[in-house]
């Protein structure tokens, strides 16, 4: 780590900062060039660790980064992860308050809640699917704090992947009873179809994005416990939103997840 103490929880609270008040910073990288990547995990951390603080409960872990063309374009290979709190959760159809968020974007999600603890090193696809509990769709809501969107990949981590709000709804399926891999996505906005793909979006299949996340952990000395709900990453590109908007999400064999924003 090349930041000391103070320096990182005036950046945490910074960052927080700018999502609570939803206003846009510049990426904290401009200001400290030499900050690595244990300093942006470092940082939110104690984001992670304030909102508890506060009587927030951390309930969910998320992935970011991984579509294999973002992740070559970025000079990296493997996701980013983050965490999602209670307050973050919107209800399904509900109306979304713009006024919270500085430029929010949607993206589909494929989520699982796990039965069995995931550990690292060494975790794999097989050992994902064996401990997934069931499937459910989910539409996370983005709102990176840095202005524009313009950020690199050690600004995002430490601003939490940009975690801002997320909508789950349909419903759950066995793992079993699905190809997470050709599990077909179809976003619409305003009623028009804006972005399609399939769970292969996500590092060629959703199961490899949790088995890096429990990897990470397991380097940290972490784990991913039994129980745990998480996002596996965007299935789609992420589409810009504003007041006034609907979006209506289509998981095959899943159902529909829809919001508006207001």
């Amino acid at each position: 780590m090349k930041l000391d103490n103070n320096t990182l929880a005036q950046l945490a609270e910074h960052l927080e900062s700018a999502e609570l008040k939803a206003h846009d910073v510049t990426k904290i990288t401009d200001e400290y060039p030499d900050m690595d990547w244990d300093d942006a995990y470092a940082i939110q951390d104690i984001i992670r660790a304030r909102k508890e603080g506060r009587g927030n409960k951390t309930v969910g872990l998320k992935c970011g980064l991984t579509s294999y063309a973002k992740m070559k374009q970025m000079g990296v290979d493997t996701p980013v992860f983050g965490f999602v709190s209670d307050y973050m959760a919107c209800a399904e159809g509900s109306d979304i308050r713009t006024a919270e968020l500085i430029h929010p974007k949607v993206e589909a999600e494929i989520c699982v809640v796990t039965k069995s603890a995931l550990k690292g090193p060494g975790c794999h696809v097989g050992a994902v699917m064996a401990a997934i509990d069931f499937v459910i769709p989910g539409v996370e809501i983005i709102d990176s704090r840095y202005r524009d969107f313009k950020f690199d990949l050690k600004s995002v981590i430490a601003d939490n992947t940009s975690a801002s709000r997320f909508v789950i709804g349909g419903r759950s399926r066995r793992v079993d009873e699905l190809d997470l891999r050709t599990l077909g996505v179809v976003l619409e906005k305003n009623g028009q179809i804006v972005a399609m793909a399939a769970g292969a979006a996500v590092m060629g299949h959703p199961a490899a994005a949790i088995a890096a996340l429990a990897n990470h952990l397991g380097a940290r000395g972490q784990e991913i416990p039994a129980g745990s709900f998480i996002m596996t990453g965007g299935v789609t590109e992420a589409i810009a939103v504003q007041a006034g908007d609907s979006v209506n999400v289509r998981f095959q064999d899943l159902g529909t997840v829809a919001m508006r924003f207001a």
